[in-house]
């Protein structure tokens, strides 16, 4: 009987990597899109399926991504029965970019830019001035934020055009590097409970003739990480949410269009150790690595110098099964983080970039206790991460 013949394990191809919609469906389309409609100069409508608003406003709602308003229609009843209104009556989703993760997502929104333009391509990143990784969501350790994101936002633009232009969130965001240099222009109107911004959105909306207004709901997003998607206290955050929603849109203000949107999805992963690979105690994927940066399941790795090509090799020969494993280089051309690629976030970008395929991701038990403990996560190209809704309602 003929022995069965061994094989090394094949690789993921990176042409089987879902590349976001960046320029026509992506995160970063929506705002442009809607101040073209709006007529604010130097916007062209990237998505012309939405039809022009005089009055519009975003409500984004952290971590809740077209999948999982699929999965629950019984606890988002609201958000359920508007999914065929998602991208201007397509039923389609939109992509939120790479990686998809709230800091990336929020400048994506905020500047009509991709990664590669804006410049915050990961939970961390490296600072190529100074070599140390960088959160960019708590903005630790402290950077000037219009060195590390230099362009104007949307909403600055907006209201330089004359656009009523505001955004309702939480008090603490108001002075966040991260709300400076993705969200800031107009007015920011702190409130603490969720009704509250919801009222305050639709006054703010129908305060001007031609109005942009963006609000923000975190703990859907909360939530998930802590206990993951399928606990009951998700679910409650989920039908919490949905009467937002409604109540926002119940008080639209006339020529007003609501969009209902998310930063990412999210998965959640079990707590094995088949599922959940710890970096800080295998040696060959930490050998060569001078940084590990992004999160679980979107990995910048950043080489000692001279091991990039070895890092490469053993990340592609360990993981590749599991994850696209490229090198910068590849991921750039792949369009991962846009078009093109600015010369300043180019080093920003890791020596290898590892995005999840399976349901798995790599932790760092020691340098990251809190993220490593999460039930719920995101940040990669899979449609259950990537994918958002664009749920739509006018007057």
């Amino acid at each position: 009987m003929a022995q069965p013949v061994w094989q090394d394990p094949v690789p993921l191809s990176l042409d089987t990597a879902p590349v976001p919609e960046y320029g026509s469906g992506s995160l970063a389309d929506l705002l442009p899109t809607l101040v073209a409609g709006q007529e604010v100069p130097g916007f062209t409508a990237a998505m012309p399926e939405l039809t022009p608003a005089d009055r519009n406003c975003v409500f984004l709602i952290d971590g809740l991504g077209w999948e999982q308003i699929k999965a629950h229609p019984d606890e988002a009843p609201f958000l359920h029965s508007l999914l065929p209104t998602s991208r201007g009556g397509t039923g389609r989703p939109l992509t939120a970019g790479f990686p998809s993760t709230t800091a990336t997502s929020l400048a994506s929104v905020g500047t009509g830019l991709p990664p590669g333009e804006h410049g915050l391509p990961g939970y961390t990143a490296r600072n190529p001035e100074t070599g140390e990784l960088m959160n960019q969501l708590r903005w630790k350790p402290w950077t000037a934020p219009k060195v590390w994101q230099p362009y104007p936002t949307v909403f600055q633009l907006a209201d330089a055009a004359g656009v009523h232009t505001a955004q309702v969130s939480a008090p603490t965001f108001e002075q966040t590097p991260l709300t400076k240099v993705a969200l800031s222009g107009g007015s920011f109107l702190g409130r603490l409970s969720g009704e509250d911004r919801m009222d305050v959105a639709a006054q703010r909306l129908a305060a001007g003739d031609r109005s942009l207004v963006y609000t923000y709901y975190s703990e859907v997003d909360g939530k998930g990480h802590r206990f993951g998607t399928d606990s009951d206290a998700w679910r409650g955050q989920l039908m919490y949410v949905d009467g937002l929603a409604r109540r926002l849109a119940e008080q639209l203000p006339p020529r007003s269009a609501l969009y209902i949107t998310a930063d990412h999805g999210m998965i959640d992963i079990p707590f094995d150790e088949q599922s959940r690979i710890d970096f800080d105690e295998d040696w060959e994927l930490s050998a060569g690595v001078a940084l590990l940066g992004g999160e679980g399941r979107a990995r910048h790795v950043y080489a000692v110098p001279g091991a990039r090509a070895d890092v490469l090799a053993v990340w592609r020969e360990v993981l590749g099964e599991q994850f696209w494993v490229a090198s910068r280089d590849e991921a750039i051309a792949a369009g991962w983080f846009g078009p093109t690629v600015d010369e300043r976030v180019y080093g920003r970008i890791g020596d290898v970039v590892a995005a999840a395929h399976d349901d798995v991701i790599i932790t760092a038990s020691v340098n990251e206790p809190h993220e490593s403990a999460m039930a719920g996560v995101h940040g990669s190209l899979t449609p259950v991460e990537q994918l958002v809704p664009l749920l739509e309602v006018r007057s």
